[in-house]
């Protein structure tokens, strides 16, 4: 039975469905059709989400969802649907209307679920309690008690400095999720998750009235392993302080070291450019390079869809089973600076004439797309301190604008905010500058990997040192 919200959540009860037995009776349907193959994906979920500003509710909301999906194959040619109605009646249009697709679509050589045998009993499965991704706790505050933890997150941010005027807000979040995944294949599957945060963002004023903001966040699995709101208002205030006085520097080429909150964006950029869509298509800097060094010696990035954090919950990215119903792995993208595989669903395997690497992804409607697990980069020995005391000048970021991304040349260039360094020392605060560079470069130019690698999200990093990038400012 997929566990509830309490009535105090204000969350209207669903009715109660065999949602796995649903899932295998829509592609037996789809099968006796005239489909070939078939899967079927049912998701179901409720959320809570509460804003506060000033210590006033600005948002709020609750919300409950349950929807179904169907992709159907009539040999290579395939199409997909969706629908929120799940009556006799609404199934029945979502099997036709997926046929009638299916018949007027192009074939396609490389369409088609995986191979029967990778659903074979004897293939690795997961269990789905061993992963620990659901925990009941999340709703286990009242509402108004969710709406005072988003207020004492702002009312520490607000409180901590004289400095800080004002307010971007405070927030609570809590969600539980549950999918259902069945193919043509003989597989069926299920697995929960759960989803709580608190966060703020507070403003802060210059001497000279200029307006500074940051802000903070803490999330977890699990209720009981989020940070106190006071804890997350105060680091908050004091990343937002640190901004104060910032103003350009000349442009130079300088060290720029990362925080571990943007150098996860060099790896989110990295996934893009090894996601196998992209290389066979010939749209990544990455596309012919398997087997080939290209980043430091020092840099090995993961990609583990079996992750157990260091508190015991399973990570952000953790699932039994990718979009395709395939066994989740641990994926090795780069090795000691290597490049050991491109990340691959069925369809790109095939274009490039390799084997999934389970990395499908995929909402209700639409073919599977690739998505990450945990990717992380495997963190070295260095802390922050020793990083920032081998920097004579350099540029601390710790905070990024725009999409300034090219993954099919590797260009990089992107407005950035954080602090200089001097002497190993962190200085004054930066903004209104650009960095830029290329990744292919970039890759082979990290100098540093530091030991803070932290998981505030599927993809994470610890601090980096990027050697010879441009700093764009006055």
């Amino acid at each position: 039975m997929t566990p509830k919200a309490p009535a105090s959540a204000g969350i209207p009860p669903q009715p109660a469905l065999d949602l796995e037995s649903l899932a295998a009776d829509v592609v037996a349907r789809a099968l006796k059709a005239g489909a070939s193959d078939a899967e079927a994906v049912v998701r179901e979920g409720d959320e809570f989400s509460v804003n506060v500003r000033m210590g006033e509710v600005e948002t709020l909301k609750e919300s409950g969802s349950r929807g179904l999906g169907l992709r159907v194959f009539l040999g290579q040619r395939s199409a997909s649907a969706s629908t929120s109605d799940l009556t006799a009646d609404g199934i029945r249009q979502l099997v036709e209307g997926a046929m009638a697709l299916a018949e007027v679509t192009e074939e396609d050589p490389s369409s088609g679920l995986p191979e029967p045998e990778e659903f074979s009993p004897s293939a690795a499965r997961l269990d789905e309690a061993a992963l620990h991704l659901y925990y009941d706790d999340v709703y286990s505050l009242s509402g108004p008690e969710r709406i005072d933890w988003a207020r004492r997150c702002e009312s520490a941010a607000l409180s901590a400095d004289q400095r800080i005027t004002n307010s971007d807000g405070g927030s609570f979040d809590a969600a539980t999720g549950r999918k259902v995944f069945a193919n043509s294949h003989g597989f069926i599957s299920s697995y929960r998750t759960s989803y709580a945060g608190v966060a703020a963002a507070p403003l802060a004023m210059d001497t000279d009235g200029k307006m500074q903001r940051d802000g903070w966040w803490s999330s977890a699995r699990s209720f009981a392993l989020l940070e106190s709101p006071e804890a997350v208002g105060s680091e908050a205030a004091r990343r937002t302080l640190r901004r104060l006085g910032a103003r350009r520097v000349p442009t130079q080429r300088v060290p720029i070291v990362f925080s571990p909150e943007t150098a996860r964006t060099l790896v989110g950029s990295l996934f893009e450019a090894a996601s196998g869509d992209a290389v066979w298509r010939s749209a990544s800097f990455l596309a012919g390079k398997l087997g080939q060094a290209i980043a430091a010696p020092a840099l090995t990035l993961i990609d583990d869809h079996t992750l157990l954090l260091p508190s015991g919950a399973g990570g952000f990215g953790t699932s039994p089973f990718d979009g395709e119903g395939l066994p989740s792995q641990r994926n090795v993208v780069v090795e000691n600076g290597v490049l050991r595989t491109y990340l691959l669903n069925t369809y790109a395997a095939r274009k490039l004439g390799l084997k999934s690497t389970h990395n499908a992804s995929r909402g209700l409607a639409g073919t599977p797309g690739i998505g990450c697990g945990n990717l992380y980069v495997v963190p070295g020995t260095q802390s922050e301190e020793q990083i920032l005391a081998g920097v004579q000048a350099g540029f601390y970021v710790t905070g990024l604008m725009g999409f300034g991304v090219n993954v099919v040349t590797g260009d990089y260039s992107r407005g950035a905010t954080g602090l200089w360094i001097e002497n190993g020392q962190l200085t004054h605060a930066v903004e209104e500058v650009t960095i830029a560079g290329n990744l292919a470069e970039m890759l082979r130019s990290v100098t540093a990997i530091g030991s803070d690698l932290v998981f505030r999200g599927a993809v994470a990093s610890p601090t980096l040192r990027i050697d010879g990038m441009t700093v764009a400012g006055a």
